[in-house]
């Protein structure tokens, strides 16, 4: 059972910065896709972006120009940076591997973005 593990998250000020990352215990070719997803107190949870073993990336529109994803196959790691920050931001952000029809998340960190 692969399990994913997320690192990165903490308080940070609006208009700051952060980089989260998601170790794999398997190796990333394994599965179709993997990215991130964020639920935020009250809300659900929401996709956030993905990329495909091809490369190909998606986004919402909401982080569309200040999140950038991005995988590192040798080390079987999916990084998330994120710019411009704002306090909509703050949420429980988690990762999470595809394969087919089975998903696989991580515990999820916490990210706070307030001044």
């Amino acid at each position: 059972q692969v399990q994913l593990v997320e690192s990165g998250g903490r308080s940070a000020q609006p208009g700051g910065l952060l980089s989260l990352s998601c170790a794999l215990s398997r190796n990333i070719f394994v599965f179709n896709d993997v990215g991130w997803y964020r639920q935020a107190p009250g809300k659900q949870r929401e996709l956030l972006a993905n990329i495909n073993v091809g490369g190909v990336t998606n986004y919402a529109e909401s982080v569309k120009g200040r999140f950038t994803i991005s995988r590192d196959n040798a080390k079987n790691t999916v990084a998330l940076q994120m710019n411009a920050l704002k306090p909509e931001d703050t949420a429980v952000y988690y990762c999470y591997a595809r394969k087919l029809h089975s998903c696989v998340w991580g515990p999820g960190t916490q990210v706070t973005v307030s001044s």
